[in-house]
């Protein structure tokens, strides 16, 4: 039987392409999202694109009984989930203006506790069902998607800046936890992918290749390669690590490009 993989968010987008990439790879595919429907319908179209089970879940925050029922339902179908991605995420924005953010001074406490639910308290209950079928079988892997915004803030987004912090520090102390019963934990932090959100954010984009050394920001592509040296056994010997995606974005004082901002400032260009 193949090897199984349990990937939240997974309907599209950043998700969508790790299901994908593990697809292709022979791996059966479970997926959530919040709308059950577009769950169902990605697991199908990775079905028959490349022939290994797929099946697809509604599941929402603050329902831990719904995240039980899940395994319990994967459970009778033969299969046991040694990877779990840890994909869907609260932004901490609002949707009609993305580029806005959480404004500190007017955010209502209960949008930005849902950050922190969604983001954290849900992955747990995710987590520990899975760990529960990877500690008899003596092995599994757990990576988390967190972000370089936890090192690196930016602006009107505390809440998700602080919950991919928590993240980090979670996934080390689940790596010393877990790590006796073969189960590993590691995190994947992007930078600015390419997503339609992104892309229908247009002149309000924060980032784009302009800003990082290597002149690009990440495709789905490269987030789902690093999930995939994480969740297989090509990093058994690594845990309680990260691993940053973001073009080299973080590791610069400042980009290149203001070099060349600061001399038109001064040649009065701008």
């Amino acid at each position: 039987m193949n090897k199984s993989v349990f990937i939240t968010g997974a309907q599209s987008g950043t998700g969508y392409g790790i299901a994908e990439l593990f697809a292709k790879q022979g791996w059966d595919v479970f997926i959530t999202s919040r709308r059950g429907k577009d769950a169902k319908a990605s697991a199908k179209r990775l079905s028959e694109d490349y022939g290994i089970f797929s099946k697809g879940y509604e599941c929402n925050i603050r329902d831990e009984s719904r995240v039980i029922d899940i395994f319990n339902d994967i459970d009778k179908t033969g299969r046991f989930v040694e990877t779990v991605i840890l994909n869907a995420a609260d932004m901490g924005f609002y949707p009609e203006d993305p580029a806005a953010g959480q404004d500190f001074w007017t955010v209502p406490v209960e949008d930005f506790q849902r950050v922190f639910e969604t983001n954290l308290v849900w992955n747990f209950t995710i987590i520990r069902q899975a760990a529960l079928r990877m500690r008899e079988k003596g092995k599994g892997s757990v990576v988390f998607i967190s972000s370089n915004t936890a090192y690196r803030a930016i602006p009107n987004r505390a809440a998700y800046s602080a919950s991919k912090g928590g993240i980090n520090a979670f996934a080390k102390a689940l790596a010393v936890d877990l790590g006796q019963y073969g189960i590993r934990c590691n995190v994947v932090l992007p930078g600015t992918i390419k997503t339609e959100r992104w892309v229908q954010m247009g002149n309000k984009q924060i980032v784009n290749g302009s800003l990082t050394p290597i002149g690009d920001i990440s495709d789905f592509e490269d987030i789902a390669n690093a999930c995939w040296f994480f969740g297989t056994d090509m990093s058994k010997n690594v845990t309680g690590t990260e691993m940053i995606v973001d073009g080299g974005m973080s590791c610069q004082l400042y980009p290149r490009v203001l070099n060349e901002l600061k001399r038109k400032a001064q040649e009065g260009e701008i």
